[in-house]
């Protein structure tokens, strides 16, 4: 399991992911992006709110992943929603691999950003999907906490 660290210039979030999903596990992958996806990132109008990861030819790739043309790079631009491959240990990928296939597991990303080197990096989370009752059961705890604190507020 990879460390974060402290120091992040987020690109993007998927903030539905804890939602709908129970995250054991986070790690952080390189990502191979071409110089108009890197400019493109840094204005921060890229989505991967819908997007995965998945296995192709023992490698690990974001697919459905939205980053936006750069205006100013004409004809040198890039394909909004292409596969991008990730950079992980081949240990950790096989690790992965194995989870997604064998145990029903699926690779969700959680966050797209810069680190403190300015290399751009993901979050993956290995997930297991919530039921519909799991997720009412989240809010109302949630829901509980938020009046707790009003109530502990006023004394």
């Amino acid at each position: 399991m990879s460390k974060v660290p402290e120091a992040r210039n987020f690109a993007a979030q998927n903030r539905k992911a804890r939602h709908n999903y129970f995250i054991e596990q986070t790690y952080e992958a390189g990502i191979v992006l071409t110089g108009t996806e890197v400019k493109s990132l840094r204005g921060g109008k890229s989505q991967i709110a819908e997007s995965y990861a998945t296995e192709r030819d023992g490698e690990v790739w974001l697919v459905n992943s939205y980053i936006p043309e750069y205006l100013q790079a004409n004809r040198f631009n890039h394909e909004p929603r292409r596969p991008r491959k990730l950079l992980l240990h081949r240990r950790e990928a096989n690790r992965l691999i194995g989870a997604v296939q064998r145990e029903g597991y699926t690779l969700v990303p959680l966050s797209l950003y810069f680190n403190k080197r300015g290399i751009a990096k993901i979050e993956l989370g290995l997930a297991v999907g919530k039921k519909q009752h799991d997720k009412r059961a989240d809010i109302r705890k949630r829901e509980w906490q938020r009046e707790r604190q009003r109530l502990l507020k006023r004394g």
